[in-house]
């Protein structure tokens, strides 16, 4: 064999509750899951017992506005609006050797913490699609050892912004994955379900996913999200479509939130929260009690309804910090959602690993024979402790590589709770 990991603790456990497995890998696949497996190969890497994970899946990023902290300035109010405002001023001076250095550099942080695959929307608003092209030139390089997923987002809106919609079929027959919408940033309410409506009709023509910005507000009347799920119903589109934020939600009255969770449930539609920007930006209008702003994650997963955490942004014109540490946004996700029982902290790691790599539809997911060799050896013993510890990266391996590799630190960092800091670069 090529690789193989010895003495590796699962997240979900071993089928037999065997307490440690060796993970046999060939030909950049899994070969073999078993107690002891009797086989040699021309590398080795001993787990001694700590968790083996396959790898962190971000369901909701922004990689064309990545590390551009700054340009052309800070954003002084730290809210949506004033982000959004500065992205405008922004785009005319982009160029796309920056923005490809930018999500390069970005995709080195994420390997070295584990993060194999990406849903990256990118903003088609701009003639020049710019952006677009850049971010599947960066698609392209980073294939290899990363999978990137790129979702055509009009960032101004479909109705509001002049040639949107045709920019965005224009994106999709260069090769960008999903479609995307932001009903909610329309004029009206009703511009909003109108470009709902236009957007899965043209998405189940294509035969592709839907991943809208959904209900990114304070306004407890924002009804995009029920649109979404009829439209989903309407046209098939089962298992195919996720609304993004749907943080109004948090604002909702109880009695419509009980209706409309099963419409979700029934449609098929799944939820991606992004905990560190939603706590961040929502609630700025209120004085006290303030609300969190984050969607109602343990009650949609009480609902049976798929739930992904998503880090957003890093370092950009709506949030200057982040790191691509999907267990930083796990942490986050867990303690604004008061999901700390046992449980729910492992639903919470559910939400960066399975969850997403369901949503995006990932292919050969998962720690076992025949899965693509995609894994992370994680610095602790169960799920719990890694968001716990934010966990040290022991090892990374990609396609059956290992691509980053970390000393244990559980004698000193770990029992600190500070994780080790990463410089990785694989592409350069």
């Amino acid at each position: 064999m090529d690789l193989i990991i010895r003495r590796a603790v699962l997240a979900h456990g071993h089928p037999d509750s065997h307490p440690t497995v060796d993970i046999g890998i060939d030909a950049g696949r899994i070969a073999a899951v078993e107690p002891q497996l009797v086989a040699q190969a021309r590398e080795e890497i001993d787990a001694a017992g700590a968790l083996v994970m396959a790898p962190f899946v971000d369901a909701h990023f922004h990689m064309d506005a990545t590390l551009s902290y700054g340009l052309p300035r800070v954003n002084a109010s730290g809210t949506l609006l004033e982000g959004i405002a500065l992205w405008g001023e922004l785009k005319p001076h982009l160029t796309q050797e920056a923005l490809v250095d930018r999500a390069l550099e970005y995709c080195d942080w994420a390997v070295a913490r584990g993060l194999l695959a990406i849903r990256s929307h990118v903003d088609v608003c701009d003639e020049r699609l710019l952006a677009v092209e850049a971010l599947l030139e960066v698609k392209r390089r980073v294939a290899p050892y990363l999978d990137l997923q790129l979702v055509a987002f009009p960032q101004d809106g479909l109705l509001r912004s002049a040639g949107a919609f045709d920019n965005l079929k224009r994106a999709i027959a260069m090769g960008v994955d999903v479609v995307g919408g932001i009903p909610h940033f329309e004029r009206t309410m009703a511009d909003g379900a109108e470009s709902v409506r236009l957007l899965c009709e043209f998405a189940a023509q294509k035969g592709l996913r839907v991943d809208m910005h959904c209900d990114e507000s304070d306004d407890p009347l924002s009804r995009h999200i029920e649109t979404l799920a009829a439209q989903t119903y309407r046209l098939g589109l089962a298992g195919r479509v996720a609304g993004s934020h749907l943080t109004s939600m948090h604002s909702m009255d109880n009695y419509y939130v009980s209706k409309l969770l099963p419409l979700m449930r029934e449609a098929g539609v799944a939820a991606i929260a992004n905990p560190l920007i939603n706590i961040t930006l929502q609630g700025r209008s209120d004085t006290y009690p303030k609300r969190r702003g984050m969607t109602r994650v343990p009650e949609l997963m009480a609902a049976g309804i798929d739930v992904a955490f998503g880090h957003d942004c890093v370092m950009d014109p709506w949030y200057s910090f982040g790191s691509g540490d999907m267990l930083e946004v796990a942490q986050m996700g867990l303690h604004v959602a008061q999901m700390t029982g046992v449980a729910a902290s492992r639903a919470c790691f559910d939400a960066v690993t399975v969850n997403p790599a369901k949503i995006l539809g990932l292919e050969g997911y998962g720690i076992a024979p025949g899965c693509a060799a995609n894994c992370v050896v994680l610095d602790a013993r169960d799920p719990v402790e890694a968001i716990r510890l934010r966990a040290t990266r022991l090892a990374v391996v990609s396609r059956g590589r290992v691509v980053s590799r970390q000393p244990a630190q559980r004698s000193a960092l770990a029992l600190e709770g500070r994780p080790a800091s990463v410089d990785f670069r694989l592409h350069r």
